[in-house]
């Protein structure tokens, strides 16, 4: 089904680089993510006879990046609770190139957005960041729409508490 849509290259040249941008907010590592880039479309070329189009390529090619991205956390968490080495599992600090891109209030959203536990941080990418909808965030997830509405709207609240308590950048005007 995904053949009559558009061939494999066209698949990759639109959707390349918002499956590496949501991997890349996901974990904080570029060389990782390009690795789970390429595992992702390499699942993508394998499976295309498997694409029935219940969502759109988009996601269906963010779902399969998603499970990449679980699978490839879990690996790295089993690897550190064998290693005797204590050592933060992500670096989150920015450079001072990208502080200076980005501004400093993005980068304290970026900060606060990793501070969230999984599921916040997840449906804040793929709702806010990626802006999915509702529908499309349930998919990716597995959740049912109810859910995604209630989690966004914790994750949004906890988001703001982090980054207030933080550096009270939050004002009452910017929280929409």
């Amino acid at each position: 089904m995904i053949k009559d849509e558009m061939n494999f290259e066209d698949i990759y040249q639109k959707l390349s680089d918002k499956v590496y941008g949501y991997i890349y907010l996901m974990i904080g590592e570029a060389e990782t993510a390009e690795d789970l880039t390429q595992e992702t479309f390499l699942k993508i070329y394998n499976n295309m006879s498997s694409y029935r189009g219940q969502s759109s390529i988009s996601t269906w090619a963010i779902a399969i990046a998603r499970n990449k991205t679980i699978d490839y956390i879990r690996q790295k968490k089993r690897r550190s609770f064998f290693s005797l080495q204590k050592k933060s599992l992500v670096d989150h600090s920015d450079t001072p190139l990208e502080i200076l891109e980005k501004g400093e209030s993005v980068v304290e959203l970026f900060k606060g957005i990793n501070q969230l536990k999984f599921d916040y941080k997840e449906v804040l990418i793929l709702r806010k960041i990626k802006e999915l909808s509702i529908k499309e965030t349930a998919y990716v997830l597995g959740w049912e729409e109810t859910k995604v509405k209630v989690t966004t709207s914790r994750a949004l609240a906890a988001l703001k508490e982090k980054i207030h308590s933080r550096k009270g950048y939050f004002s009452d005007e910017s929280s929409g």
